[in-house]
């Protein structure tokens, strides 16, 4: 009986060693899967801020009061434009602002061509530089030393990316939007007189953005009203509207809101489609950074509304959406839909990775 008793008391002891080993052991793993749980959301947090600031980093806005420009650069917004309304005689102050403002140093852009459209007119009572059409018929000193102008006004305001030159080939006399604009209706001079002003830019600290791809020189409508459609060939866009942007080397691109039937026979603008920025990245071997027309024109606010524009956009392969306003609603939204869209967070990273390459390139961090 003793003996029995024994091994009972001894089978009972070991029971409760190997409980209280499989309790200890439970709660060995349990600990660690707390601790792992805590570690990945730390680092599900920390990718999704990144991911939010990168997004932001998508963004030129521009704005009516600096409170809600500082509030948005503070989100890492990646850039401000400035109209005429906002370049008074405190424009020096106000660009230093908003450098101080921004979590990752910002373009601060404007479109400063020459002739009609020429944003720094306040500060001299009235137009101070020529068009590029009249800029083509002085010569090619005369634009080299008009783009030194410029590119030293705007370094003394503080800006650092200009949308210019205009590589658009005014071949309809009746454009309604382009004409002196153009440095001209033939694609050889255009070529010419665009590289003289893209170096001269780049030469003195400018980022020169051209424009409008994949041209708006044969366009019957305005697109800032309507989407103009584009009915030419593949062939004779690449003759006479391409080549200007294939041989004229700049940094920057922006993408056009028209229709051309030669990418795309659904009615979309070129700044949705995919077809045209894979043509551009594929066909053209094009390395830079694309930015779309304003996303408030009519030429692309009557395709879809303006999130679905935006993402629509971002997938095509637009790095920058630009907006005359400041629209921080957008990016939440958008933001918002990248959680559960693995494609517009590939194409958010893309993005982000240009976007600051060419930001150190030119010097801005």
């Amino acid at each position: 009986m003793q003996t029995l008793e024994h091994a009972k008391r001894l089978i009972s002891e070991i029971v409760i060693k190997i409980q209280f080993f499989i309790i200890q052991l439970y709660l060995f793993f349990l600990k660690f899967y707390i601790q792992f749980a805590q570690c990945y959301k730390k680092l599900y947090t920390k990718f999704m801020n990144d991911l939010f600031t990168k997004l932001n980093q998508m963004f030129i806005f521009g704005f009516s009061n600096e409170t809600e420009i500082e509030n948005a650069l503070k989100k890492g917004l990646g850039g401000v434009i400035f109209f005429t309304k906002n370049i008074q005689s405190d424009i020096q102050s106000v660009t230093k602002r908003i450098k101080s403002y921004s979590k990752i140093s910002p373009f601060i852009s404007i479109d400063e061509e020459g002739g009609r459209v020429e944003r720094t007119e306040n500060l001299f009572n009235g137009k101070k530089f020529l068009s590029a059409n009249v800029v083509m018929q002085k010569g090619e000193d005369f634009a080299k030393q008009q783009t030194f102008e410029i590119s030293m006004l705007l370094k003394k305001l503080g800006f650092n990316l200009n949308f210019a030159p205009v590589l658009d080939v005014n071949t309809n006399p009746k454009n309604p939007i382009i004409g002196e604009r153009a440095f001209s209706n033939n694609t050889d001079e255009v070529i010419k007189f665009g590289k003289i002003v893209v170096d001269e830019y780049l030469r003195n600290g400018i980022i020169p953005c051209t424009k409008h791809f994949p041209g708006h020189g044969d366009a019957q409508k305005d697109s800032h009203l309507t989407l103009p459609e584009i009915n030419l060939s593949l062939s004779n866009l690449e003759k006479n509207h391409i080549r200007p942007f294939a041989e004229v080397k700049s940094p920057m691109i922006m993408i056009a809101h028209l229709h051309c039937k030669a990418f795309d026979k659904e009615k979309i603008p070129s700044s949705l489609s995919k077809n045209v920025l894979n043509y551009l990245r594929k066909n053209l071997n094009y390395d830079g950074v694309t930015i779309s027309d304003d996303m408030v024109m009519g030429g692309i606010t009557s395709a879809y509304n303006d999130i679905e524009n935006a993402v629509k956009a971002i997938k095509a392969g637009i790095n920058i959406l630009l907006y005359r306003d400041c629209r921080p609603d957008v990016i939440e939204k958008v933001y918002e839909l990248s959680k559960s869209d693995n494609d517009l967070r590939k194409n958010i990273e893309e993005s982000y990775e240009r976007i600051i390459n060419l930001k150190k390139q030119c010097k801005l961090l």
